[in-house]
């Protein structure tokens, strides 16, 4: 102790020179650079997570970070002195400090260089802030020239890489930014200014900028040199990611819109009359009534409560809709036996509700005398709605205050759309808007956080029982943490943005939030003419279903006037009919293993949509595709994203480029990552890794290979999750390498898993002595199949894929909780 503290006495007097200074910390340390003066602090958050902070001021600004929930623990740090550099090691890796120039440089254990900042990397400008002194900051890094990087959110450029790339960072419809990015390196550095900002990478630098900040404030992330250990780092710091329930893993019907309740519950009874398996059908907007009363949070529209006679009732119809239409007598007198109806037919109801309200809801009227509305023009054009201010806490208190009559009525999920929030004709004082945080323009991208954040914490302070889910059109990192997910936006249905999705999709998830889905099909269907019976229209939406069997959350949605129920594309023995139902019933299929990565998710910091950097980083090839992803550590899945069989024609309408669709067969090119074997899905053929190769692929399927050595648990047929028990499930083997898996079970709702209520199997494969064992099961939960079968099957050549219930297993064993062997 003695000789540590001798060294430290001697390091600050050998750093104070020239002005400058170290001081060690609990958690790492304090600096101050000579020429120019500026301070910092180094903090150890854990061994693998590090914050560094630098500002012109005297002391560090206050300041708050609306995803960091951590807070530092114990790190043992040793420290080293070489002339003025302070090298701190963790364990995990080593922080130099140069306290000259306050150039910060982190290693590995190995010593191998991560990450450089640049010299003089470290910028403020001085500008006002509405009120107050603040400046526009910056801050530079030096990559490898070659170095792939990914993350900052979800962008429409079609590129998996963001290598020069000028990003402007603030949310918008479509456009999700975060702040953050990985590298193939394993690292992850997240630059904590919630404001507008810009990302920069330049053959030069690599930065961030952000046009008002008190500080320049990041983290840097690393744990073992991969992604799943960087992603185990972001959860760490920013919350760990909720457990949806096992419905929302069903398949969803949804549209804009279903004008009401017998429209809705018609669709259900088609679903359910034509046996196509349906978990969510959804309540899009206008159910309030027209857009002076948006997002009332009440069912006012007349056509939703039976009050079409009704001349008070009347002011509140649509904006454009004939007050004079009359429909038949309804089935449904009113919202909650609509919400009653669905759950009687084994759905689910997700409702729209948004952060924004018109000028005659009871909301807009509290939020104004609250001074709580953001005053600028947002969606729907000139109705005078406004967005809320979700930073101030009473506003989100008075959220949940009307929203609680919604969820009273028993609804099962929100759809909290335009989270942006959406900002039209924007004027740069917008900006300069006060929030109860300080101004639009220095919280601007934390909004969808906030937001959403408030919704679960008031739902989870209510009740336990239903788990909270959210489909939210923007958000933020930590966004994992509060029973959200995000979709791609209002998208228009075209190839080029098909393909643009799948990258967009995967930089969301290496940002560390699991969960993220898109329209199906696109939402703006007007490059076909709003036609769902246009054939070129029909191809693009087949290939789009068949990508979204493999996407966290399956739903389909469209803008109107186009209409998209699978009934609409035709009836069975119609090409388009049968390929999304056959979709639909092989998501079905996948629901244990499916579920299982769910309960990854959670419990080990797991991701759902694998970009192939997370499990083949030494495989450049892999890692700079744009269009393949990994569903689990499984399936590879390469989505059809061109034309094969239709093209478009004169005024958008389609016409086919074969005698007949249906049998129409033409190639797919598929790379497969190098250092491993891969079996056909459909023919449990193996090929060889590392090769690109030509798939043969009908319209009906999609190419998908299994990792050799995979495990898959497969469920029975069923119309909805919960119709059957998973009390005989086939468990399907594919050979050429060790494996295993690991199948989760709970009580498919509730937070009781919280509380330690799962269970989990692990299977394993030995691939040379072709012996299955199933380990002892660890866990229990009320309810739990504590007997069950397994039916094991080998997929070789010659037998049946695995998209339909195996109708000869190789064996079938009884499982009571105790280990068995089989051998095959």
């Amino acid at each position: 102790m003695r000789k540590e503290i001798l060294f430290l006495t001697a390091l600050a007097s050998c750093l104070s020179s020239f002005g400058q200074t170290f001081e060690k910390t609990a958690q790492g340390g304090k600096f101050q650079t000579a020429q120019p003066t500026l301070n910092g602090e180094v903090i150890f958050y854990s061994p693998s997570i590090v914050r560094i902070v630098k500002y012109p001021s005297a002391e560090m600004p206050e300041k708050k970070s609306y995803p960091i929930i951590k807070t530092p623990e114990k790190v043992e740090i040793s420290y080293k002195q070489n002339g003025n550099t302070v090298s701190m090691t963790s364990g995990k890796m080593t922080v130099t400090l140069d306290v000259a120039t306050g150039k910060v440089t982190y290693a590995d254990p190995q010593g191998e260089t991560l990450l450089k900042e640049k010299v003089e990397g470290t910028n403020f400008i001085p500008r006002k802030d509405v009120n107050r002194d603040a400046y526009t900051v910056s801050q530079a890094f030096s990559l490898e020239p070659e170095e792939a990087i990914y993350g900052l959110g979800q962008r429409q450029s079609g590129a998996m890489n963001h290598r020069n790339q000028q990003i402007h960072l603030s949310n918008g419809n479509t456009n999700i930014c975060i702040p953050y990015f990985t590298s193939e390196k394993g690292y992850g550095v997240y630059w904590d200014n919630p404001g507008i900002s810009d990302f920069s990478d330049t053959p030069y630098e690599t930065s961030f900028s952000s046009q008002v900040g008190l500080c320049s404030d990041y983290y840097f992330l690393y744990k073992d040199g991969t992604q799943d250990g960087v992603i185990a780092c972001i959860r760490d710091l920013t919350g760990k990611a909720t457990m949806f329930p096992l419905w929302t893993m069903g398949y969803w019907q949804c549209r804009e819109r279903y004008k009401s309740p017998d429209e809705l519950c018609g669709v259900l009874d088609k679903y359910r009359k034509l046996q196509i398996p349906l978990d969510g059908i959804v309540q899009d907007w206008q159910y309030w009534g027209c857009d002076s009363n948006w997002n009332a949070m009440k069912f006012m529209n007349p056509r939703y409560i039976n009050k079409m006679d009704d001349k008070e009732a009347l002011r509140y119809l649509p904006n454009g809709e004939d007050k004079n239409a009359r429909y038949p007598k309804p089935r449904f007198k009113s919202p909650e036996e609509m919400v009653e109806y669905v759950h009687q037919h084994n759905a689910h109801l997700m409702i729209s509700v948004w952060a924004s309200f018109g000028p005659w809801t009871d909301q807009f009227k509290e939020l104004d005398k609250m001074d709580a509305l953001l005053k600028f023009e947002t969606w729907p054009p000139k109705s005078g709605a406004h967005p809320y201010d979700p930073f101030n806490k009473d506003a989100r208190d008075l959220y949940w205050r009307y929203l609680s009559h919604l969820h009273k009525m028993n609804i099962d999920a929100w759809w909290t759309d335009s989270t942006e929030p959406d900002h039209l004709n924007p004027k740069e004082s917008d900006f300069d808007l006060m929030t109860a945080d300080g101004s639009f323009r220095s919280v601007h991208n934390a909004f969808p956080l906030t937001h959403n954040q408030g919704i679960y914490e008031h739902q989870r302070a209510v009740s336990d029982e239903k788990r909270v889910f959210q489909m939210t059109r923007s958000g933020y990192l930590g966004q994992q943490h509060y029973g959200a997910l995000s979709w791609s936006g209002d998208v228009v249905s075209s190839w080029d943005v098909l393909r643009q999705q799948i990258p967009a999709g995967l930089n969301y998830t290496l940002c560390g939030i699991p969960f993220w889905n898109t329209d199906i099909g696109g939402f703006f269907g007007w490059e076909y003419n709003n036609d769902c019976t246009n054939v070129a229209y029909q191809e693009l939406h087949v290939r789009w279903f068949q990508w979204g069997c493999f996407m966290p959350l399956m739903r389909n949605h469209c803008s109107s006037p186009m209409m998209n129920e699978i009934d609409l594309f035709g009836k069975e023995g119609d090409w388009a009919y049968d390929a999304q139902k056959r979709m639909i019933e092989l998501r079905y299929r996948l629901l244990p293993y499916i579920y299982s990565l769910d309960g990854a998710v959670v419990q080990e910091d797991g991701t759902m949509m694998r970009p192939l950097v997370m499990d083949f980083a030494h495989d450049r090839k892999a890692i700079l595709l744009d269009d393949e992803y990994m569903f689990g550590k499984n399936i590879l899945v390469c989505p059809v994203t061109e034309p094969l069989y239709t093209k478009k024609v004169e005024k958008n309408k389609g016409v086919t480029t074969v005698p007949d669709v249906a049998k129409a067969s033409a190639p797919v090119e598929v790379y497969l990552p190098k250092g491993t074997k891969w079996i056909d899905f459909w023919t449990n053929e193996t090929v060889e890794g590392g090769q690109h190769i030509k798939r043969e692929c009908p319209v009906d399927i999609l190419p998908l290979y299994i990792k050799a050595g995979s495990i898959l648990p497969l469920g029975p047929k069923v119309q909805y999750t919960t119709e059957k028990k998973w009390d005989n499930l086939d468990i399907c083997i594919y050979p050429g390498a060790n494996g295993e898996f690991v199948l989760y079970e709970d009580e498919f709702d509730n937070y009781n898993y919280e509380k330690g209520m799962f269970s989990t199997i692990k299977f394993s494969w030995d691939d040379a002595s072709r012996t299955l064992t199933i380990s002892d099961r660890k866990g229990e939960f009320p309810k739990m199949l504590k007997r069950r079968s397994f039916r094991i099957t080998l997929m070789q050549p010659g037998k049946q894929s695995a998209e339909t219930v195996m109708v000869s297993a190789d064996k079938k064993v009884n499982y009571s909780g105790k280990k068995l062997t089989i051998k095959l």
